[in-house]
């Protein structure tokens, strides 16, 4: 989340609740996922809506901090609504929540700037630690999902003209910044880079800021995926 974004949630130095926009073409989704959350005392569910072509004006009217976004919608899909929205200024960020797990569905809607990735039978509490995680600014980049990414770009590797990009990208940084660039590839929080590193999170935080304008990129998961594109992650 971007500064800007984070101050309009203190209000007289009390953080306002988390701010939600549903997406889903399915009524009964909404209606669960809106239940779900509302048990949560930082979370509120400021709207719903059935398609990805209602995304934008319901982010004008109702300024979200996280948008969880379905894939299958009949207009316009949630990839594209996502890519969309990231193109925005000051964006909210999005959790994609989908019953479909393919690679190529990870893949592209990390590409299209989501910070998360959830089936949809993922357990309630796990679905609002991941708003909470990604309204922070940190990414929901399990483990498994990291290293499917990694298996899928080693296996397009010998056609796929992104690694030779993304080294170069790398080759730019200095050695503190590429250092972070790699632990954040290997889904690391700020704390974590900062214990490996001897780093304060302020400082990490410096630098996570730095490598997004550096590398014209607009979240942490775009950063990981730069790195896994260079074949420089490891997330054992």
């Amino acid at each position: 989340m971007t500064a800007a974004r984070a101050a309009t949630r203190k209000v007289i130095g009390v953080t306002a609740p988390i701010r939600v926009l549903i997406v889903d073409d399915d009524a009964l989704v909404r209606a669960g996922l809106s239940m779900m959350l509302s048990g949560a005392e930082d979370i509120a569910v400021v709207a719903d809506v059935a398609d990805g072509s209602e995304v934008i004006p319901a982010v004008n009217e109702h300024r979200p901090d996280v948008v969880l976004m379905d894939i299958r919608m009949p207009r316009l899909d949630g990839l594209a609504a996502t890519e969309r929205l990231r193109a925005r200024r000051d964006p909210p960020e999005v959790i994609i929540l989908t019953t479909f797990d393919t690679d190529d569905h990870i893949l592209r809607a990390m590409r299209a700037g989501a910070s998360g990735f959830l089936l949809k039978h993922t357990p309630p509490p796990d679905i609002v630690r991941a708003i909470r995680q990604v309204a922070a600014g940190e990414p929901m980049l399990s483990p498994a999902v990291l290293r499917r990414m990694m298996a899928y770009v080693a296996e397009a590797a010998g056609v796929d003209p992104r690694q030779a990009r993304a080294r170069a990208l790398l080759d730019r940084l200095s050695d503190g910044e590429r250092a972070v660039a790699l632990l954040v590839g290997q889904g690391k929080t700020n704390g974590e880079i900062g214990r490996e590193l001897s780093l304060s999170v302020a400082t990490v935080k410096a630098y996570v800021s730095r490598l997004l304008t550096k590398l014209d990129l607009n979240n942490r998961v775009q950063i990981a995926l730069l790195v896994h594109d260079a074949g420089l992650a490891d997330p054992s």
